[in-house]
């Protein structure tokens, strides 16, 4: 793990009219980190991520990347720094397959507009450092399929290679495990947990065990603050998570 974070919030602040949604929210991510963001439904953990993205500006605070203040830096160009963001519902378009789109993401990440690709792009039309990629998460017999045809493990699992494609270094992570059988949800944990080490990665999830396993350190958002952050074993331990969160679900963990 480097030393600098690869992406710091300071007192982040996001509000609806009196509608306060991020309170002063500060955090930070690691490179080679996986740091999991729990909290209730509309606690503000959306809100939270659009921000870092740039989807959404910050009333007032600073977000920081690899050092440098991106507060008034658009969404493509902070993707192209190498902020990913991976969606709770898959954004993916089904008529094109797997290859084509592995191949979008990586003109996007090189800003060359939108260069034409084969209608029927599979496997034989992917580099091999996309063909790796697609290996890597275990969709490389896939290439030439249509999303539309596949399962939605399949679709989280491509959403991921996209996120690779783009030459991601942070990767932002909004409940990869939900929709998933538990076959899947392993399939998922496997393959986060290879991914970490590699990447800074924040993860929203609610999956309590696939968090407790994976996580290097998890902060707790309530009512837009932050009430608790650490490693799992003092948030496991933290009588206020346990009063304002997770209550009694942490003693069986």
């Amino acid at each position: 793990m480097s030393q600098s974070p690869i992406l710091e919030t300071v007192d982040i602040v996001k509000s609806f009219g009196a509608l306060m949604v991020t309170d002063r929210v500060s955090l930070s991510v690691y490179s080679g980190e996986l740091h999991a963001l729990i909290g209730p439904n509309g606690a503000g953990k959306s809100t939270l991520i659009n921000q870092i993205t740039g989807e959404l500006e910050v009333n007032s605070g600073l977000i920081y990347f690899e050092g440098e203040m991106i507060n008034k830096v658009t969404v493509a160009a902070r993707s192209r720094l190498g902020i990913s963001r991976a969606y709770q519902v898959p954004q993916l378009f089904g008529s094109m397959s797997v290859a084509q789109h592995l191949i979008m993401a990586e003109i996007a990440s090189k800003d060359q507009g939108f260069k034409m690709w084969a209608k029927s792009a599979g496997l034989d039309d992917l580099s091999s450092s996309q063909k790796s990629i697609l290996q890597q998460v275990g969709l490389l017999h896939l290439a030439s399929k249509p999303t539309a045809a596949l399962a939605h493990g399949e679709k989280r699992q491509l959403e991921l290679a996209i996120c690779l494609s783009s030459k991601a270094k942070l990767l932002i992570l909004d409940e990869p495990l939900a929709g998933l059988g538990p076959t899947e949800s392993e399939q998922m944990i496997e393959l986060l947990r290879s991914l970490k080490s590699h990447f800074g990665i924040l993860l929203v999830e609610h999956d309590m065990d696939a968090v407790f396993s994976l996580a290097d350190r998890v902060s707790v958002l309530v009512n837009g603050a932050i009430i608790a952050s650490g490693t799992v074993e003092q948030i496991k331990n933290d009588p206020l998570v346990k009063s304002a969160y997770l209550g009694d679900e942490l003693d069986v963990h």
